[in-house]
């Protein structure tokens, strides 16, 4: 196969991840939103464990069917990711209780950053000015077009702290495990999927109920929030391995910058579906900003020193004579 059928192919397989992670994440976040507000049905926690229940059980029968390949991933690293992966989930839901939404965005924003720190410090990567400065456009974006009111206080700043860290520390470690134990994106949710789910099923609950006042099994199951509780599992499969798809293929940062075209998305068709409420120029200058920084970025981070990783080698016996150490640099693939 040539490079440029090489090319081709790789550049469809990255559109459609991307694509595939866009319509699932739009799509639940707007079935969450209707079966909260419209059905009352509030516990984001438990429904989440629920969430990894139904991915849990598709793993299992593509095992079953020999599509997923056996592969093994220590006890620990699962320990960790399921810490990462949860503290994230309950802290983005105490966050939003505790704090006003303009503080809930400023700290859903400041993953970005968090993430870059990350890789910086543990993969020593290096951005050029153009991509930082892409990165900023986007975050400016963002935040003028979701933004709006900012109180804090000191308990919901330290949840917005936790919540931060542990989805940059999660996100991280999606694409680290994938690339140092070279396993697939439904093989690293086969592994940590049924911890995830036991854990916050378990947990999720008593969590509700403190968040909420409210009990998950004193809730009025009726036919129609049953069947959207149903839509909303089957999405969430889409949504996981997506998520894992693109963070593998790409990077935490880059899922995070992109992955702010979700927002965008978000805005538009909640605004269609559910009243041109807030839909002001502010808003749409706001999108169209962050539109601009994201295809900035795209170009910026895929071009030579855009967004290098620098690793270092053990000299070999030819770079010795030269008394060379040799440095790898790995440019961010194109989006």
């Amino acid at each position: 196969m040539s490079s440029a059928s090489k090319g081709d192919r790789k550049a469809t397989l990255d559109a459609s991840s991307w694509l595939f992670n866009v319509v699932t994440s739009v799509g639940i976040i707007l079935v969450n939103k209707a079966l909260m507000a419209k059905y009352g049905f509030s516990f984001a926690t438990t429904l989440t464990g629920m969430h990894f229940a139904t991915t849990t059980l598709l793993t299992l029968v593509l095992k079953s069917l020999g599509y997923i390949t056996p592969s093994h991933l220590p006890i620990s690293d699962i320990i960790k990711f399921v810490l990462f992966a949860n503290f994230s989930i309950v802290g983005m839901n105490v966050s939003l209780m505790w704090n006003s939404v303009g503080f809930y965005q400023i700290a859903k924003l400041s993953m970005i950053p968090v993430s870059c720190f990350l890789e910086v410090v543990l993969d020593n990567v290096r951005y050029s000015r153009d991509t930082k400065l892409s990165i900023l456009l986007v975050l400016l974006g963002v935040a003028i077009c979701t933004v709006t009111d900012v109180s804090v206080n000191t308990k919901g700043f330290v949840a917005a702290i936790i919540a931060v860290w542990s989805t940059a520390l999660q996100q991280y470690y999606v694409h680290f495990l994938q690339r140092k134990y070279s396993i697939g994106s439904f093989n690293l949710l086969g592994h940590t999927a049924p911890a995830q789910a036991a854990s916050l099923l378990l947990v999720g609950p008593f969590l509700d109920y403190w968040l909420t006042n409210k009990r998950v099994d004193a809730y009025g199951y009726g036919l129609t929030s049953t069947l959207f509780i149903i839509l909303s599992c089957t999405i969430a499969v889409g949504t996981n391995l997506s998520q894992f798809i693109c963070i593998g293929r790409f990077t935490a940062v880059t899922f995070q910058v992109l992955g702010h075209m979700k927002t965008i998305l978000v805005l538009i068709l909640g605004f269609i579906f559910f009243g041109k409420e807030g839909l002001n120029l502010q808003v749409v200058i706001g999108m169209m900003i962050a539109i601009l920084g994201m295809i900035w970025y795209g170009n910026a981070s895929s071009k030579p020193g855009g967004k290098e990783r620098r690793s270092f080698s053990i000299p070999s016996s030819k770079t010795q004579e030269y008394g060379a150490l040799p440095v790898s640099s790995e440019p961010d693939e194109k989006v």
